[in-house]
């Protein structure tokens, strides 16, 4: 075999520069392209890296900022459940209380409609009573209305403190005398003599007709009085009456 050294040689040479040429305007480019789009493809990765923080991050504070948003609503409505329940018995309270108020309003009207049935009532008893003692002395003589009380009445006077008594007819004054009806002469005379012996001294009557008396009489002092007729013991039963009818309620 036999070799041709100058055309291997120059091979050789054509190789090496086509080596060199190929390395400085091929491979080198080529290479730097790479290498930028390595560079930008890791820049990409880092973005994306930190794009996908950023949203992990986020995310994250969404869930925290949801779970404290859960948390608050929780804690409003037991806020507002406890109000509500605060609320409710404060009405409730009153509520009660309304009603009890109401309950002893409702008892004292009762109360103070059957007292007021009751004095009716004994109203009522009493105009029957007056109206059958009235009815009875209308059948007896006319003097039993006055006569038969003159000596009670002058006892009753009689008994009053001295200093009360001088109020009656004092200083010269007429003493004030009450009858069911205007007294004939004998019946007036009577009575100054019986009131005179009582008080003391000579007296002078002003008589003054009262029919709601009924039989009876009454005299009158500056501060005091002698009351001495039917009219005056109807009204001690009456009160009487009440003063039972109020112990037993």
């Amino acid at each position: 075999m036999h070799i041709d050294w100058s055309t291997l040689a120059l091979q050789t040479v054509n190789a090496l520069v086509l080596v060199w040429l190929l390395g400085r305007f091929l491979f080198r480019p080529v290479a730097d392209i790479v290498a930028a789009r390595q560079k930008a493809a890791q820049a990409l990765l880092a973005d994306a890296q930190a794009c996908r923080q950023a949203a992990q991050t986020e995310q994250d504070a969404a869930r925290e900022e949801t779970a404290r948003l859960a948390a608050s609503r929780d804690a409003a409505l037991q806020a507002a459940e406890a109000d509500a329940e605060l609320h409710k018995a404060a009405l409730l309270a009153h509520a009660r209380a309304e009603a009890a108020r109401l309950r002893a309003h409702a008892g004292r009207e009762i109360a103070r409609a059957r007292a007021a049935q009751s004095r009716a009532i004994e109203d009522d008893a009493v105009r029957l009573a007056v109206e059958i003692a009235g009815r009875l002395l209308d059948r007896m003589p006319p003097q039993a209305r006055v006569q038969g009380f003159i000596r009670a009445t002058a006892e009753a006077l009689a008994k009053l403190p001295p200093e009360t008594r001088a109020e009656f007819g004092a200083q010269g004054e007429p003493l004030a005398v009450a009858a069911p009806r205007a007294l004939s002469a004998a019946e007036q005379q009577a009575c100054e003599e019986a009131f005179g012996a009582a008080l003391g001294r000579r007296v002078k009557l002003r008589v003054r007709a009262d029919p709601t008396l009924i039989a009876g009489l009454e005299l009158t002092g500056a501060h005091a009085a002698v009351r001495n007729h039917l009219r005056h013991d109807l009204d001690a039963i009456r009160e009487t009456l009440l003063e039972h009818d109020g112990v037993r309620g």
